[in-house]
């Protein structure tokens, strides 16, 4: 764990780094007074970021400024959005051909897409060379699948290649639905949900990934439902719930959080799982690392994705720590972040700007210090913290007996007679 904190903070301080060279030619091409970039700055590129378009794309400098010109006015044509023409160009500088254009300025009316599909459409078919009536042969290949046109929207959205496709492929994924016992009807709603279906393998990602539910022990029809109710279940990797299984089974946690993991099922809990390791994998931990802080951090998996993706950014961005800290300290991700993980960090923050903390405190204390240790060690000594720790200033000391039983133990009083006040003075006159 130490030698990967200090791999990860300290040789990027020591190798210098080769910043990224772009190939030098005439600013003036950047400048206000060349048409070129006139042109550009119009159609509402920043001028700033000409200088390294032009850089990245020196065939435009070659290119007829009256043509460059009638193609983006063509490209705006299309939308009325003003970032379309700047999007649409800086993912695929290639879509300024006029002849391309040209070919599809007369079809994209018949297609009555939204911004962001015509861009997905455009890209693919630049590249593959497509115009309008292969886009409208795929549509109706689509509508003869009995698809609505919601679900068309979204799979050329999501998934434009779908162009380029055989209409035996993409019924090939409908046949493979429909022989797992999906009834017809649903199949619509199946593809809306996740149109990444229809660009996957049958034999060699959707038949595998059913074998594996039912070799962790999962009905046909429990498999059905699933899919029906969270197609993206199928986006998962062979391989990937069995082991989320086998972790989830093997916790040593309390009783209560292993029955609200598995309060909607194995099935459903091994996905939830699963996309939490993801996340984990998506902030750079690698997926040894992932799955240690679940088996060691179970809460992980009852908290939301978002909520979890907020903890990580505020323990990066804000509390300027290492991700793989997590490895070292899991629980930071079971607390709750708005009662726990903020004012603990707002009252260290003040102590440390005021110079009242002779030593760095790590994130292990922060989070694994108990309430009343916190406040007895960063709060109760300093008044002014009590109001940024705010409502949590009210600790209470767990007693060890009940309220009431002092009354029990106090000791039995008797009636002082003259004889034992003589005695006490005759002692007391001794001691003067």
């Amino acid at each position: 764990m130490a030698f990967r904190i200090i791999t990860r903070t300290l040789l990027p301080k020591c190798i210098k780094r080769i910043p990224y060279q772009i190939p030098k030619f005439s600013s003036s091409i950047c400048s206000n007074t060349n048409p070129l970039s006139n042109i550009f700055q119009r159609y509402g590129f920043p001028p700033s970021d000409l200088h390294i378009f032009f850089a990245r794309n020196r065939f435009l400098l070659n290119s007829n400024v009256l043509n460059v010109e009638m193609s983006l006015e063509i490209l705006s044509s299309f939308c009325s959005s003003k970032n379309f023409v700047v999007s649409m160009v800086n993912n695929c500088p290639r879509v300024l051909e006029l002849d391309f254009l040209k070919k599809w300025e007369a079809g994209i009316s018949k297609l009555g897409f939204s911004d962001k599909t015509i861009q997905s459409i455009l890209e693919v078919s630049r590249k593959f060379d497509l115009y309008p009536d292969d886009v409208l042969r795929c549509i109706n290949c689509l509508r003869g699948f009995r698809f609505t046109p919601a679900t068309i929207t979204r799979v050329l959205e999501d998934l434009p290649m779908i162009i380029t496709m055989k209409e035996e492929n993409i019924w090939g994924k409908i046949e493979f639905l429909l022989g797992i016992g999906i009834h017809r009807s649903k199949i619509d709603s199946i593809i809306q949900t996740y149109p990444g279906i229809l660009g996957v393998g049958v034999e060699n990602k959707l038949k595998p990934l059913i074998s594996e539910f039912t070799e962790m022990g999962f009905k046909p029809n429990e498999i059905r439902e699933e899919i029906i109710r969270n197609p993206k279940i199928l986006q998962s990797e062979v391989g990937e719930l069995s082991k989320c299984l086998r972790t989830l089974n093997s916790l040593k946690c309390r009783v209560p959080i292993k029955e609200e993991i598995f309060s909607d099922g194995a099935f459903r809990a091994s996905y939830k799982a699963k996309l939490r390791i993801d996340c984990l994998h998506k902030h750079g931990l690698i997926y040894k690392d992932a799955f240690s802080i679940l088996w060691r951090e179970p809460r992980v998996i009852l908290y939301e994705l978002e909520e979890i993706n907020k903890k990580i950014e505020f323990l990066i961005n804000t509390m300027k720590f290492d991700v793989v800290w997590l490895v070292e300290v899991p629980e930071y991700l079971g607390v709750n972040f708005e009662k726990q993980i903020v004012p603990r960090y707002n009252v260290i923050e003040h102590l440390r700007m005021k110079g009242g903390i002779g030593d760095e405190v790590g994130l292990r204390s922060l989070v694994r210090f108990s309430r009343l240790r916190f406040y007895n060690l960063y709060v109760k000594p300093y008044p002014e913290c009590e109001k940024i720790y705010g409502r949590f200033v009210d600790v209470k000391v767990r007693k060890g007996c009940p309220e009431g039983m002092w009354k029990l133990f106090k000791p039995q009083k008797y009636p002082e007679s003259k004889e034992d006040l003589k005695n006490i003075k005759s002692f007391m006159k001794h001691l003067c």
